[in-house]
């Protein structure tokens, strides 16, 4: 057929006269995925070998960092003479002696140096005759689940491992009196155990939050039974607070010569770098009385917000160095969550059963003394996450290591009464 032939056909009927290339034939796309996806798997499996590689990526929108985080506004003034409660020693909490030091001054990754330095913080000799009593707060919704022998752990635990002049307050947003397991610990521990319904209108009086609209907030209710609750007990008692989802491990006395909240887990987020899972704050502490002026100040939290307070924490102690002010300290992840780290140095999953030779990291066991047992020896606890669907498999670390030991020292307690 001539040309002039062709050109009276439509365009799509005309015959494929382009030459095809051998590189694009199937065969030959065959035979090269044949050599480059061995070559590839080769290349990755050595470079696991030879590298540790370290990838996280998290988005921030650059608006909310120039609007909620760079800016620096004034603080209240709460450590001036004038506007100080008389109920804070103001020179004693920015410039007293310390016996012990919580920063470690590096990030503490590598290997177990995380668990190694909290074993370096012990009570000097004396030192607990000179203490002033300690409380410590908690707070259980009581619309969340009920109380049950699950969440009794954390009061054995309290119980077990803190000192006898310390006392738990256990708040809730409604009347737990009725809770039997409840009533006994009441009954058994008179003067070292309350119960005490959370009212955050009353709790609130005398601080920049009273009569704040954001008490009523229905848009922040996780807000208002988190962040909110736990500094408004601490500013009005004093004392600890610690997450029901913790498991105490060894007395925090020889911390609380400081003021702190605690690090996020070992991956230092810019933004996120604090939690108040574990926290101490003397009574009507100039931190906390800044911190709710931030709360008045800033823009409200989100609906559903559990970030809310680690970016309040970071936004206050800004503040505080910005304007020369001693800030509060902060404790290493491991010291309460060492499960927030490296798979290779992070505490093993509570709720997986232990394997079948009960290796943990680095050769070290979980058997009684061994690797494992000593590290839990020298933290302050262990905290859960809030997996109360969860319970602890039997005979696993926890249930050895912890949950029997326990009760053991409770039993001791009650023959020496």
């Amino acid at each position: 057929m001539s040309r002039g032939e062709y050109s009276r056909l439509p365009m799509w009927s005309w015959p494929n006269t382009t030459p095809q290339s051998s590189f694009l034939r199937p065969r030959s796309v065959i035979t090269l995925l044949k050599y480059l996806i061995p070559t590839l798997v080769i290349f990755i499996i050595g470079f696991f070998f030879v590298w540790e590689p370290h990838l996280e990526l998290v988005l921030y929108d650059r608006q909310w960092i120039q609007k909620e985080i760079l800016p620096l506004t004034p603080l209240r003034g709460c450590f001036k003479p004038e506007l100080a409660s008389p109920l804070y020693n103001v020179t004693d909490g920015l410039y007293g002696p310390r016996r012990t030091e919580v920063h470690a001054g590096l990030p503490l990754r590598i290997g177990l140096d995380c668990y190694d330095f909290a074993g370096t913080i012990q009570n000097p000799p004396g030192q607990l005759a000179t203490q002033p009593r300690a409380n410590y707060h908690t707070y259980w919704r009581t619309d969340l689940a009920p109380f049950t022998e699950r969440q009794e752990w954390t009061l054995k635990s309290f119980f077990a491992t803190q000192h006898r002049d310390s006392r738990l307050i256990m708040w809730s947003n409604g009347d737990l009196s009725g809770n039997a397991l409840l009533r006994s610990y009441v009954e058994r521990y008179p003067g070292r155990f309350e119960l005490r319904v959370a009212d955050v209108h009353e709790l609130s009086r005398g601080t920049e939050l009273e009569n704040s609209p954001l008490l009523n907030s229905q848009d922040a209710k996780a807000w208002v039974d988190g962040d909110l609750i736990r500094l408004l007990v601490v500013y009005q008692d004093g004392g600890v607070w610690v997450d029901m989802d913790t498991l105490l491990t060894r007395d925090l006395s020889p911390l609380l010569e400081h003021e702190f909240v605690t690090q996020w887990d070992c991956y230092d987020k810019i933004y996120q770098a604090f939690n108040g899972a574990l926290m101490h704050f003397r009574r009507h502490s100039p931190y906390l009385c800044e911190a709710f002026h931030l709360m008045v100040t800033s823009t409200p939290p989100r609906a559903s917000s559990t970030d809310w307070g680690a970016i309040l924490y970071l936004r206050l102690w800004r503040r505080l160095v910005a304007e020369g002010v001693p800030p509060f300290k902060i404790l290493p992840f491991c010291f309460s969550d060492g499960r927030a780290c490296r798979l290779d140095n992070r505490l093993p999953d509570p709720f997986d059963p232990d394997p079948r030779d009960r290796h943990w990291t680095g050769g070290l066991t979980r058997e009684e003394n061994g690797g494992l047992d000593q590290k839990l020896g020298k933290v302050f606890g262990v905290h859960l996450h809030n997996q109360w669907d969860k319970q602890f498999p039997a005979g696993g670390w926890v249930e050895r290591l912890l949950l029997k030991r326990y009760d053991r020292k409770l039993a001791e307690v009650r023959d020496e009464l």
